[in-house]
């Protein structure tokens, strides 16, 4: 187990329906951090019932490949229950990474937060004009 198993690895926000996660690692490297990290966003996404999540890298700089497997996992497990994946704010040199492998088609990118919150509001059957006040959660992930 972690030495620091209270540490945040993510920032949690609210937005509609959506929750927001931000990745507060730099980098994301080691086997059990990733683990750690996509059991916590596997756990957000079922909280909310209807899975819409928005994963933020804006702090990520470094990140190991098994982040890509996970993420791919996470992807289908939302899917699955109805719900979207977005991402966005990807360091360029990440960005690339998600082009090679050609997970650029499987994920919803945008390069910024504001652009990926209108991809989940312009999907069929929602409203393109939602107004959305931010919530922040308070606790700690």
């Amino acid at each position: 187990m972690s030495s620091q198993p209270q540490r945040r690895r993510l920032e949690v926000e609210k937005i509609g329906d959506i929750t927001v996660a931000s990745l507060k690692e730099r980098k994301i490297l080691a086997e059990e951090q990733i683990q750690v990290i996509g059991e916590q966003l596997l756990s957000l996404a079922n909280e909310s019932g209807r899975m819409q999540l928005l994963l933020n890298f804006h702090n990520v700089e470094y990140m190991s490949s098994a982040v890509l497997g996970m993420l791919v996992t996470l992807n289908k497990k939302i899917k699955a229950a109805g719900g979207k994946l977005v991402l966005c704010n990807i360091d360029p040199q990440i960005r690339e990474v998600f082009e090679i492998t050609k997970l650029d088609k499987l994920f919803v990118i945008r390069s910024e937060e504001q652009e990926a919150l209108q991809a989940f509001w312009m999907t069929p059957g929602r409203l393109g004009s939602v107004i959305a006040m931010r919530m922040p959660l308070h606790r700690a992930v």
